[in-house]
């Protein structure tokens, strides 16, 4: 397969509101020693992106200038060394940068084989997300089946995320959210309990919820300033992906825009009426 010399890409144009996100023409990247290229189906959406474009959150060194954190695809280049890909796999993955474009370059050890029931814009709503859920409940948090967990804004990507891994492994949850529908969608999701923040007190809910004790364990990741780059792919595919072929958990997809419609992503993205992940499509 021959690639193409150039792509479409989003670049940002200077700190600001989502207008200063741009399609550009850019050439397509050239994966390094153990990295593979995907030509990228869809791009998930998340507040670290936002942050960026605001001149926030500047990419980490040597990443790419185009935002975007997850992605998935299809593998149509190898680099030195790639020794668990091969050309035409279906894969999803964490970035370090670059998911808004046509072609991403990714290092092996952070992509993951693509599984039913999974299509591929549901695959790209799972790396920042779900990773970020795993290390932070799980790993940093240790949390037990049958403690409980507290989790901030329900509603959200990082919320619908934690609802569902939290239940699955026998946690009981209470969430806030902003809204009566919000609470109910964080309800039918398995959440226990669901506060409205705007009108409800939720340290006298959780308290009342749980005999006095409180919550064991609180996720509070609403700011978006919660990724870490050095997350194990190997944990989440042990522990996650059988849930997720199993249908027991499933991101929660709001709204599909075309890549070159990012900055209406973001602005709805900062207008927090969505449920769940917004995914940008190829």
């Amino acid at each position: 397969m021959t690639l193409p010399s150039r792509m479409t890409a989003i670049a940002i144009r200077a700190p600001g509101g989502p207008e200063v996100l741009v399609p550009e023409g850019r050439e397509v990247p050239s994966p390094g020693a153990g990295e593979v290229l995907v030509k990228v189906a869809a791009a998930g959406v998340n507040r670290p992106d936002v942050m960026q474009r605001k001149g926030l959150y500047p990419p980490p060194k040597g990443a790419s200038d185009i935002p975007g954190l997850e992605i998935a695809g299809e593998v149509i280049a190898l680099g030195p060394d790639v020794k668990r890909w091969k050309l035409g796999d279906k894969v999803t993955a964490l970035v370090a940068g670059g998911g808004y474009a046509q072609y991403c370059p990714v290092h092996e050890t952070n992509a993951l084989p693509l599984i039913s029931p999974l299509t591929l814009v549901e695959a790209a709503a799972i790396p920042e997300t779900f990773f970020t859920v795993w290390h932070n409940v799980f790993e940093r948090g240790a949390l037990q089946r049958g403690e409980t967990l507290l989790i901030h804004g329900g509603s959200s990507g990082i919320g619908t995320t934690a609802i569902q891994l939290a239940k699955a492994f026998g946690a009981k949850v209470i969430t806030t959210a902003g809204s009566p529908e919000k609470c109910e969608a964080c309800r039918n999701l398995g959440a226990d309990v669901a506060v409205n923040y705007k009108t409800e007190d939720f340290v006298a809910i959780t308290k009342d919820s749980t005999g006095g004790k409180g919550a064991d364990l609180i996720v509070d990741m609403v700011s978006g300033d919660y990724i870490e780059r050095n997350y194990a792919a190997a944990a989440v595919e042990d522990k996650v992906w059988p849930l997720i072929a199993a249908h027991k958990v499933k991101p929660v997809i709001y709204k599909t825009f075309p890549l070159t419609e990012a900055a209406a992503a973001h602005a709805l993205m900062e207008s927090s009426r969505h449920i769940g992940k917004i995914v940008l499509t190829a």
